[in-house]
């Protein structure tokens, strides 16, 4: 079941959903507006490889915009620090981003209960588009959790994207190859005679 405004405020009341800043303003029927925050980042490499760390060049998006263009992505970061608690975070782009032909993520529209950060957004566009820095990007939507969580996002050791950031954070899919390697190889099981 998705939250209304007032089940949004309530919670918030309550300190199981937070936003920093918040505007009242932003506060849809069923949803939050996010912003855009100040900086991108840009892989420098010709070719990605999900096994290492991939270095990004980030910038500070200039008063006057700055023009995304198709076959890029970037990753932005929303100006928004959010903490979730007892509910599901998905985030969504605006209607008027995606009629601009503007996508704000790839494949990670969906958070974790006791998610505590900003968002990274990996952006694309269909056509070059002039972005700024504070413009709304994107909307939460918060649904209710069935059943007891076991184990939070925020208390998880092999959450990835812990660390508290408002910069774009790239991806850490690396660290998934080293805790494989990590792992004792296991024993085959023994036959029964």
């Amino acid at each position: 079941m998705i939250l209304s405004d007032s089940k949004i405020r309530a919670a918030m009341a309550e300190g199981r959903i937070v936003i920093r800043p918040f505007d009242a303003e932003c506060l849809g029927t069923n949803s939050y507006d996010v912003h855009l925050g100040p900086y991108l980042s840009v892989y420098r490499g010709p070719a990605l490889d999900a096994r290492r760390a991939n270095p990004v060049e980030e910038f500070r998006i200039p008063k006057g915009g700055f023009v995304l263009v198709p076959g890029q992505l970037y990753l932005g970061v929303t100006e928004e620090y959010t903490e979730t608690h007892g509910f599901v975070p998905f985030l969504e782009g605006k209607s008027s981003v995606g009629r601009l032909g503007i996508d704000i993520h790839s494949t990670a529209g969906k958070g974790d209960e006791g998610f505590c950060n900003y968002w990274t957004l990996e952006m694309s566009v269909k056509l070059p588009v002039r972005i700024y820095a504070g413009m709304p990007v994107g909307q939460l939507i918060y649904f209710e959790i069935s059943g007891t969580v076991a184990r939070s996002y925020s208390a998880k050791r092999s959450a990835k994207y812990r660390r508290v950031s408002a910069h774009p954070t790239p991806s850490r899919m690396h660290l998934n190859f080293r805790r494989a390697r990590a792992k004792p190889p296991s024993r085959p099981a023994r036959r029964r005679r």
